[in-house]
């Protein structure tokens, strides 16, 4: 039950909703002084959005932000979780985040800028080829000439000359001291078809590494991988192993030109260092397995002794500086005297 303003007792049920509801003047204005009082939540305050000033993020830097480096460190916001904008300003393009966020914008674009300075690393300079084609074909016909001479029956101090025959990497005879097979076996061939396959095989690489180190380191590093890997060839086979042929010198050229670029090229390779010895591998696996009487152990070892003597010709190379003329041609002069040398021995040694 409710009292009336006049006192009398009424019910609910006496309340009539067509009656207008009257409000006094005091208490409207109670209810106003109320309403203005209380907060809207309705509206809530823009937060306030900054440029990210590059000179907190690149001291060093000077050129004005690209859109591409914008979009970039936008992409190393996103990462971190911070909002950004990508905005075009009057002098390039600019990077806005919440004030709230602008120093560890700053802080993660500084990390980013540090760790990625002079990234990716310059390519070393590249080094002007020595015109020298002209020579070393020379030395490949040579090579082809001198095959023709070994089908030759010539008689030499009174004696047939059996060229492969004195000549091979015979196995044993190499182990009981006739080193100059090691050599002499780089010069012969089975037959037209064996040479022809080396010269146009070899003949790419080969004219590629004299232009690129000289003549005269180049075929002093094809020598003695060749030596060194029918050297290896023979511990490993059966003594009566025999075998001819310049495809030990060929894979060694291969293995130097990858070892080469794998040393020349590291900073650039980074994690990817073995892609040159990788792919050296696969045209050795390619080239050099093929063929019933494919000597693949000669193959292997003349690539593996390429690369250890490419890596340290790289090196230093790398520290002094690629041979000038007269030591290319005292390097040349060497190789010569070497293989003279061991065709003298052998034909002083009939089998």
């Amino acid at each position: 039950m409710e009292k009336s303003p006049g006192g009398s007792c009424c019910s609910r049920s006496d309340f009539d909703p067509s009656v207008p509801f009257l409000v006094t003047s005091q208490e409207g204005s109670a209810i106003l002084r109320g309403m203005e009082m209380e907060p809207e939540h309705s509206e809530m305050p823009e937060e306030e959005w900054l440029v990210i000033p590059l000179e907190r993020v690149d001291p060093d830097g000077s050129v004005p932000l690209s859109q591409r480096r914008a979009r970039l460190w936008a992409l190393v916001l996103e990462a971190r979780y911070i909002e950004n904008r990508v905005e075009r300003g009057e002098n390039g393009w600019q990077l806005r985040v919440p004030a709230a966020r602008m120093d560890d914008a700053c802080k993660e674009l500084r990390l980013y800028v540090e760790e990625n300075r002079n990234w990716p690393p310059f390519l070393p300079a590249v080094r002007p080829m020595i015109e020298n084609t002209l020579p070393t074909l020379s030395i490949l016909i040579l090579l082809a000439t001198f095959h023709n001479l070994t089908g030759l029956d010539l008689t030499i101090l009174g004696h047939p000359v059996d060229w492969i025959e004195i000549g091979n990497a015979h196995g044993s005879a190499i182990l009981n001291g006739q080193w100059w097979r090691l050599v002499t076996a780089l010069t012969l061939h089975a037959n037209w078809l064996h040479l022809f396959s080396n010269l146009v095989i070899g003949g790419v690489f080969i004219v590629y590494l004299c232009r690129d180190l000289g003549s005269g380191l180049a075929w002093t590093l094809l020598l003695a991988s060749g030596v060194c890997g029918n050297l290896a060839n023979a511990y490993m086979q059966l003594p009566s192993h025999r075998s001819v042929g310049s495809s030990t010198a060929v894979f060694a050229a291969v293995g130097i030109l990858g070892a080469i670029s794998m040393v020349r090229y590291r900073h650039h390779l980074r994690r990817r260092w073995p892609v040159p010895i990788a792919a050296a591998l696969a045209l050795l696996a390619l080239l050099g397995t093929e063929g019933e009487r494919t000597d693949l152990g000669a193959h292997l070892f003349g690539f593996f002794f390429g690369c250890a003597f490419g890596f340290l010709s790289e090196c230093l190379v790398g520290y002094f500086g690629r041979p000038g003329r007269l030591v290319n041609a005292l390097l040349a002069l060497t190789s010569a005297s070497v293989l003279v040398a061991a065709w003298w021995f052998a034909l002083g040694h009939p089998a």
